[in-house]
C-alpha cells in the first residue's frame, strides 16, 4: 500500500528499536545505592548506634562521629570530575561483600560458643563488616572507575572502625616506650641529673612513671588523620604523601617525650607538686599545638618542592568538557 501525497513520515518511527531505547541514567544508579546504604544501615543499626555512643564517650575514638561528615565533603568536592556512570562491577562487589559476611560469620560463630568481645572487638567486628558491605554496594551500583575516582573518601571512611583491643593495646606499649625513649635522651642532651629504670625515672626530689595514660595516642591518631586529609588536598606526589603521613609516627613519639621531660623539669627546678599541675593533667592540647609547627613546616617544604601543574590524578578526572578543545 503507497503513502498519498499528504501522508506525513514520522522519523522516529523508521528508526531501529535500539536506537531508541535510552541508557540508565546515573542518577538511578546514586539512587539505587543510596538506597542500599539506608537499608544496610538499618540493618546495622544497633552497632551503628553503639558506635556514636561509644565514641562520643571515648578520648580516643571521639573523631569517628565527624569521619563519615567528612568523607561526604571529599566526594562533594569531585562531583564535578567524577568519570560518567556506565555499568557496576558486581565481579569486584564481590570481594569485600565476601569479606564482610565472612567477619560477620566469624562474629556469629564466637557468640554462639558464648565468647563475649570487649567493646573494642565487638565494634571492631561489626563497623568492619558493614564498611564493606557497603564498598560491595559502591562498586556493585556505580561501578569500578568511580571508585577509582572516589578512592581517597570510600577509604577514609574506613576509619569509622574501630582498632581491635590487641592492636590498640600494642600501639600504645609502643608509644609508652618509645616516648620514655625520646624523654631520656632529651634528659641526657640537657645534662639533667636522672636516673632511668625501665620506664621510672629518678629525678632530684622526685620519681616519674610513664604511665600507659601518657602515650599520647589519641593526639597521635588525630595528627595522622589530619596528615591524610592535609597531603591529599595540598600535595600530588603519592610518595610525598606517604612521607607526611608516616612523619606523624616520630613527630609524636618526639612530642610526648617531650611532655615528659618538661614536666620533670619543672617538679625539679619548680616544684615536684607540679606532676599535679593542669600541665600534666590537662596539657595534652598545648604539646599538641606544639606539635603542629613542625608539621606545617614540613607540609611546606613538601609542597613546595612540587611542581606547578604536576598531579597523579588519574586521567578521567582531566576529561575535557563538550565545550573544551584540547590542543595537539
Amino acid at each position: 500500500m503507497s503513502a498519498g501525497p499528504n501522508s506525513a513520515i514520522n522519523p522516529e518511527a523508521e528508526l531501529p528499536s535500539p536506537l531508541r531505547v535510552k541508557p540508565v541514567g546515573p542518577n538511578r544508579s546514586v539512587k539505587g545505592f543510596a538506597l542500599f546504604a539506608l537499608a544496610l544501615s538499618v540493618v546495622f543499626w544497633r552497632p551503628l548506634i553503639d558506635l556514636a555512643r561509644y565514641a562520643f564517650g571515648s578520648d580516643l575514638y571521639s573523631h569517628i562521629l565527624l569521619i563519615p561528615w567528612v568523607s561526604l565533603y571529599l566526594a562533594a568536592l569531585k562531583r564535578r570530575t567524577l568519570p560518567p556512570v556506565r555499568a557496576g562491577n558486581m565481579m569486584a562487589a564481590w570481594i569485600p561483600g565476601l569479606t564482610g559476611a565472612l567477619v560477620l560469620a566469624v562474629y556469629g560463630v564466637l557468640r554462639f560458643q558464648g565468647f563475649r568481645p570487649a567493646m573494642d572487638d565487638y565494634l571492631s567486628m561489626m563497623i568492619f563488616s558493614w564498611y564493606c558491605f557497603l564498598a560491595a554496594g559502591f562498586l556493585a551500583f556505580l561501578g569500578s572507575r568511580v571508585m577509582r575516582s572516589l578512592a581517597f573518601p570510600v577509604g577514609f571512611l574506613a576509619l569509622m572502625v574501630p582498632l581491635p583491643a590487641l592492636f590498640t593495646n600494642g600501639l600504645e606499649l609502643f608509644l609508652q616506650h618509645t616516648s620514655a625513649d625520646a624523654a631520656a635522651a632529651l634528659f641526657n642532651l640537657t645534662g639533667a641529673t636522672v636516673f632511668r629504670e625501665g620506664l621510672v625515672f629518678q629525678l632530684p626530689g622526685i620519681a616519674i612513671e610513664v604511665a600507659r595514660e601518657c602515650s599520647g595516642i589519641h593526639s597521635s591518631l588525630v595528627l595522622f588523620i589530619t596528615s591524610l586529609l592535609a597531603g591529599h588536598l595540598l600535595l600530588h606526589s603519592g610518595w610525598k604523601k606517604a612521607v607526611f603521613a608516616l612523619a606523624v609516627v616520630p613527630l609524636g613519639i618526639v612530642r610526648n617525650g617531650f611532655r615528659i621531660f618538661t614536666i620533670g623539669m619543672l617538679c625539679v627546678h619548680v616544684d615536684p607538686a607540679m606532676i599535679n599541675s593542669p600541665i600534666h593533667t590537662r596539657g595534652g592540647p598545648v604539646f599538641f599545638l606544639l606539635s603542629l609547627v613542625p608539621f606545617f613546616i614540613l607540609l611546606f617544604l613538601l609542597r613546595r618542592s612540587e611542581r606547578p601543574g604536576k598531579s597523579d590524578q588519574p586521567a578521567a578526572e582531566a576529561l575535557p568538557g563538550p565545550g573544551n578543545k584540547s590542543s595537539p
